[in-house]
């Protein structure tokens, strides 16, 4: 009896964890998946009944996912433009244009302090001001970047196509340290314990020490991957291109389980959400799935009638995610019920932001839209 009752109690406190890592800032989303645990889940509250509150045009198309900090909103376009909007309004604050050819891609904002970062594919880091989207510094990497910035121990972290991630001085732009894999870095890095995690191109989950760059371990999937790792205590959960979510126990550096749908092999491309003892991401099977966490067992699946590149946000128990048929759906976390839907008319790759009781998502037509109350 007093082995199952401690076997209950470190269950709960699992799960207290769990729940406690995956919880981002509640008035901020300043960088892709909303912390840098990359778990795609705010303790922002939204309303139980959304409605469009605005929308603003760039243009052109937008793959990039916005970060909302400060009472703004930035996101990347494909213009070479980085925007900055009013939450409350969606009135333009400023624009800051790249050099050259210097598209911004799937790369997201990361916002920390007075300065904003961002990739473009031709392997410029930019850092601009939050107030007057003027250019701090700018860093080139050998690749295009299509990995959203994190910042960590004073460093900004991105991955390029030259097969490296990068490390960077927030301040200055200086390059502190660059880690080479075998492959281009793609996804974002997951940070948890002064480590950058990297599910690359390479089929390795690498653990990278901030302080110096240098290796800490590397645990072999096999799996080229495009999706980031997201973080839960000592376990990263990610899907790849082989058809397959996995979880990586970070301690013993194996694969505590592994799903494939039994009846749909598509690749997974979304990064995960933890919340609610689950594992929720979209596949380009058009299906959203719910996973335990523990075990990797299905616990439900949605058709979304079209592939989900969106990796969903959570918030209130409700998961948001848009979808290549322009549909914003959000679901019951438990159920997987659809509670609510919006047809942008254009394909949504881009992930939702939220933040301060809204909803921000961006379409591949080059609209962004904005969600309250």
């Amino acid at each position: 009896m007093r082995l199952a009752r401690s076997r209950r109690t470190l269950a709960r406190l699992a799960g207290l964890v769990f729940a406690l890592v995956s919880l981002g800032p509640a008035q901020d989303w300043p960088q892709f998946r909303g912390n840098p645990q990359l778990t795609g889940v705010t303790a922002a509250a939204l309303p139980a009944s959304l409605k469009l509150l605005w929308t603003y045009e760039a243009g052109q198309a937008i793959e990039s996912s916005a970060a909302i900090a400060g009472g703004a909103v930035y996101v990347g376009c494909f213009s070479g433009e980085l925007i900055s909007l009013d939450l409350a309004t969606g009135k333009l604050r400023w624009k800051y244009k790249t050099e050259g050819e210097g598209e911004i891609g799937e790369s997201s904002p990361a916002v920390s302090g007075e300065m904003v970062y961002v990739g473009d594919l031709s392997g410029w880091l930019h850092a601009v001001g939050v107030q007057d989207g003027k250019r701090r510094w700018s860093y080139k990497a050998r690749g295009e970047i299509k990995a959203s910035p994190v910042i960590s121990g004073g460093k900004v972290l991105v991955g390029s196509y030259d097969g490296s991630l990068h490390a960077v001085d927030a301040l200055t732009g200086r390059r502190a340290w660059s880690y080479e894999t075998e492959g281009p870095v793609h996804a974002t890095a997951g940070i948890a314990g002064g480590l950058a995690f990297i599910s690359g191109c390479d089929g390795n989950l690498r653990a990278i020490r901030i302080a110096d760059g240098k290796q800490e371990y590397a645990v072999e999937t096999g799996s080229y991957t495009g999706a980031s790792p997201a973080l839960a205590g000592d376990v990263a959960y990610f899907g790849t291109f082989d058809n397959q979510v996995l979880a990586i126990d970070l301690r013993r550096k194996s694969a505590i389980w592994q799903y494939e749908n039994p009846r749909r092999k598509f690749p997974f491309y979304s990064s995960a959400a933890l919340a609610g003892g689950k594992v929720v991401l979209g596949g380009r099977d058009s299906l959203v799935h719910a996973l335990d966490a523990k075990t990797g067992k299905a616990l439900w699946t949605f058709t979304a009638r079209a592939r989900v590149d969106s990796s969903p946000a959570v918030s209130g128990g409700r998961v948001f995610f848009g979808a290549h048929n322009g549909r914003l759906t959000a679901l019951d976390l438990q159920s997987g019920k659809q509670l609510w839907q919006f047809e942008a008319g254009a394909a949504l790759t881009a992930s939702p932001a939220i933040a301060a009781g809204r909803l921000v998502i961006s379409s591949l037509d080059g609209v962004v839209y904005c969600f309250g109350q």
